[in-house]
């Protein structure tokens, strides 16, 4: 069972379970993503399911299988695809967040052994949380303050990487890890059920130039987090709720990773080693 505890100290909230601390790690060729393999029997286009080793219980935890193909990727698994996988997204979204006691929900991505994943085969996850988190509420209390959504203005020209449509994708002028993608609208949309269909094949379009771009970078498939934010599903109104998707590259060079330090998560300040504007430089491949 998972017990969420709270630090009295910092307010940080830790979900504690550890039976997870037994999930199984696939590289090889018994990988239960694939068609035949122990979470997919039958074919599929795309899949989900409830994760056997979930972080929360009452299934809040759910899997998300982006292609049957193992080696793909969004670069390479095509618009058509990416598409298929985007809407499961959003079907995903709106389910979850239909249920009563699921005020969040949170899809994410982690590729790579670098950046966490247990199994290679291209895939994501959905977490249904009771409550809003504390990451995107505080975002959404900033825009309130600010009394604006920084997410409607236009990012620096030498920032931008990627446009689709009415998507955009650039480099954050304040980020994380060296190499990062945030990946928005331009018009204010709360979340993905609320995408038109031709908005979400402009998603899929620009994921797949986005990570083509990424990996070209790299020379390989370079590891990454990415996760959705989206409007709570609590029943409150958000106004400054507007759909972005995050990217971060774990990656500072080809194979070599960039870790969060000491300094860094002691003081709560973050350090780059990379310019922004020379980051989307290099990803658009300029």
């Amino acid at each position: 069972m998972t017990e969420v505890r709270t630090d009295p100290l910092t307010g940080l909230t830790v979900a504690v379970n550890g039976r997870r601390q037994g999930r199984p790690r696939s590289r090889g060729e018994d990988c239960p993503f694939c068609p035949g393999g122990t979470e997919a029997p039958a074919d599929y286009r795309v899949r989900r399911f409830p994760n056997r080793w979930p972080a929360l219980d009452g299934g809040r935890c759910e899997v998300l299988l982006h292609s049957p193909e193992h080696g793909a990727s969004w670069a390479t698994m095509g618009i058509q695809q990416a598409l298929t996988a985007v809407e499961l997204w959003g079907e995903c979204t709106a389910e979850l967040g239909a249920r009563p006691d699921v005020a969040y929900v949170l899809l994410f991505e982690n590729r790579g052994a670098d950046a966490g994943a247990t199994v290679d085969h291209p895939h994501g996850q959905a977490f249904a949380l009771p409550d809003v988190p504390h990451a995107p509420a505080a975002q959404l209390e900033r825009s309130r303050l600010l009394g604006r959504c920084p997410l409607c203005e236009e990012p620096a020209k030498e920032l931008v990487v990627a446009e689709e449509g009415g998507w955009r994708a650039w480099v954050p002028e304040a980020p994380l890890f060296p190499y990062a993608l945030r990946l928005a609208p331009r018009a204010h949309v709360p979340d993905l059920p609320g995408v038109t269909a031709g908005g979400l094949r402009e998603l899929a379009g620009l994921l797949t130039t986005v990570f083509g771009h990424v990996d070209a970078l790299f020379g390989r498939p370079a590891p990454y987090l990415l996760w959705v934010r989206q409007r709570p599903t609590d029943g409150g109104r958000w106004p400054w709720a507007h759909l972005y998707l995050e990217v971060n590259v774990v990656w500072r060079a080809a194979g070599v990773p960039r870790y969060l330090a000491a300094g860094e998560l002691g003081s709560g300040m973050y350090f780059t080693p990379l310019e922004p504007e020379r980051a989307a430089e290099r990803l658009r491949g300029s």
